[in-house]
């Protein structure tokens, strides 16, 4: 098992799509939207204020929070808006 990484199921709203993908917990929830953006859209500003929301309880993360100290765990269903 990866100790530094947990694999979420991402839903992104514009495309409509699920993926599921592994997220380094030592780094911020701006870092993984910015990491997010920049593979899934071709331009880098597509949306600079998109926002990770957990899907189960709707709590919106904050871009300076790590990963490991949130409640983001292995299986965590998320949207990125």
């Amino acid at each position: 098992m990866l100790e530094n990484k947990v694999l979420v199921n991402i839903y992104i709203l514009s495309l409509g799509k699920n993926y599921e993908v592994f997220v380094p917990v030592n780094e911020k929830v701006g870092n993984i939207t910015k990491l997010l953006n920049g593979s899934l859209f071709e331009t880098a500003d597509y949306s600079k204020n998109n926002k990770i929301v957990n899907a189960e309880s709707g709590a919106v993360y904050d871009s300076n929070v790590l990963i490991r100290t949130s409640d983001i765990k292995n299986g965590t269903k998320l949207i990125l808006l």
